[in-house]
């Protein structure tokens, strides 16, 4: 099924294109490949990043807008991507970046295209667990700046993905979110023993 990619803000594009355009911008970026990149390098496949600030014990996720990520392909494939982010004079240019997660939510946006169902692509990312999804939300209709995922919305882990969570397994919201409100919730504390010589 193909994927309804909601429509990202007019100037976080317009940032990013003009990021682009500017050599400063490109040669100062830590991103030898964007750097290296022969040709035209074009921003693609624009994700709203949601954060999720805190899980609660009943799993409802608490998410946050954090920006705009834009893959920047040159060619047939994504060289890098380019983070937005919201201020008070409204979105703005943050930073290019490489890395694993590039090609991982590529390969994860091809497996989500295979599932029998539209879905609009998001990014939710768990930054207590060091882990980023691909959140594919059942509304396509939905504005991809609000919401929080649906028991029935699929999260696809990317990779790296942390100890015990198998990347590139999509996974139902209420499935996934037990795991990984049992992984955010710390231990209790043993008890401390009691001192010694006092009384008992």
């Amino acid at each position: 099924m193909p994927l309804h990619v909601p429509p990202a803000p007019a100037p976080a594009l317009r940032s990013v294109l003009t990021a682009l355009g500017s050599p400063t911008a490109v040669r100062e970026a830590r991103t030898p490949s964007l750097r290296a990149a022969q040709g035209p390098a074009t921003p693609e496949l624009p994700l709203p990043v949601h954060v999720v600030d805190e899980i609660t014990p009943a799993g409802v996720a608490a998410t946050r807008l954090a920006g705009w990520r834009f893959l920047i392909h040159c060619g047939e494939r994504a060289v890098a991507a380019a983070e937005t982010r919201l201020t008070p004079d409204g979105w703005a240019f943050s930073h290019f970046f490489e890395g694993p997660y590039i090609a991982s939510t590529e390969r994860a946006l091809r497996q989500a295209e295979t599932i029998q169902q539209p879905f609009q692509p998001r990014l939710l990312s768990f930054p207590g667990l060091y882990m980023l999804t691909l959140w594919l939300h059942g509304d396509c209709t939905a504005d991809g700046a609000v919401g929080h995922p649906d028991a029935t919305d699929i999260l696809i882990p990317l990779a790296p993905a942390p100890p015990g969570i198998a990347s590139h397994r999509p996974h139902r919201v209420a499935e996934l979110l037990p795991v990984l409100t049992h992984r955010a919730t710390p231990a209790p504390l043993p008890p401390l023993p009691p001192l010694l010589g006092s009384p008992a």
